[in-house]
């Protein structure tokens, strides 16, 4: 695996500061039923790396003692983690919203068959991967056969009201692009991600969120090793726009890392890189919001991929 960290440390970035955390992501760990070629985290079947549930607990007690909204999971598959259910029902009953950011084929995974239900049953909001609406693209990205099991869990969730008009379920789906080029306008996509999908699945969503593909892990090694990393970070940059800083997904949440320790955002935490002026990574057992709120958040040429163009975040583009 190349490293892209020296790289990107040698391309500067505009100086940020947090303003008050309302959200953490918190990654489960890195074992996937999947191993996408755009996948910033390296996650794949064969990855062993996953929270104990001591952590698990500290992080339940920093929320519970915090002003924390939302909770968005992610891995790898976050919903291989054997606490996984314990995990969303006791956040239900804290009444923290909950975001599961699902690559879709773990909901007809062996052993899984109740997944979506769970879900369901704790009001759990559904960030699924769909990186295009053709079938080709898809399997081409994330595996052969890939499309018609995603198409099949779309239907699962369907059917049990997610995405459907006047339902509290939130099924949203997210695309990336194919490889170095920058996503399509969001809205516009959305428009023939819906009109697609009903006509030949009847398949219905609320929203499409396009998230640009970030330099670090698997996707950024390959570009190092196809001579396209710099042409990308061009890219990046050439189309970088100043209004997308007040609005980036750092300013408001933070990440945690399979070990509790604390990062930026998930891209930072890839990256290894821990929160500025740290003499040491910070984990979820010690933290106080004096240390975060405010403070200035630790930035590197990975960066211009959340502020190219529209601008991408967890949530999507950050301008109409």
């Amino acid at each position: 695996m190349l490293d892209t960290l020296p790289l990107l440390k040698q391309i500067p970035f505009p100086l940020i500061k947090r303003k008050n955390v309302t959200i953490l992501q918190i990654n489960l760990g890195y074992r996937c039923n999947q191993q996408c070629l755009h996948c910033h985290v390296n996650a794949g079947p064969k990855r062993t790396e996953e929270m104990s549930h001591e952590v698990l607990l500290q992080i339940l007690d920093f929320i519970e003692h915090n002003k924390i909204e939302v909770v968005d999971l992610t891995g790898g598959a976050p919903e291989m983690h054997p606490d996984f259910l314990f995990l969303i029902k006791t956040l239900d009953s804290m009444n923290v919203k909950v975001i599961d950011r699902c690559n879709l084929t773990i909901l007809n995974e062996e052993g899984y068959q109740s997944l979506a239900m769970d879900l369901a049953h704790n009001n759990v909001e559904v960030i699924a991967s769909m990186p295009c609406y053709m079938e080709e693209n898809v399997n081409k990205q994330r595996g052969d056969g890939v499309f018609m099991r995603s198409i099949d869990a779309l239907h699962q969730l369907n059917k049990l009201g997610y995405g459907q008009k006047d339902s509290q379920l939130i099924l949203n789906l997210v695309y990336n692009p194919q490889g170095a080029s920058l996503s399509p306008d969001q809205y516009s996509l959305e428009r023939d991600y819906k009109k697609f999908l009903l006509k030949q699945f009847d398949i219905v969503f609320n929203q499409l969120f396009t998230i640009t593909n970030v330099p670090v892990k698997r996707f950024g090694s390959m570009l190092i090793s196809n001579n396209e990393f710099m042409p990308y970070m061009d890219l990046l940059q050439s189309v970088h726009h100043n209004d997308n800083l007040e609005s980036l997904m750092c300013r408001y949440q933070l990440s945690i890392d399979w070990q509790g320790y604390i990062y930026d955002c998930d891209f930072n935490q890839m990256l290894d890189l821990p929160l500025k002026k740290q003499a040491e990574k910070l984990h979820i057992s010690q933290l106080n919001m004096k240390d975060v709120d405010n403070k200035e958040i630790i930035v590197a040429g990975h960066c211009y991929a959340c502020t190219a163009g529209k601008g991408s975040s967890c949530g999507g583009a950050l301008m109409a």
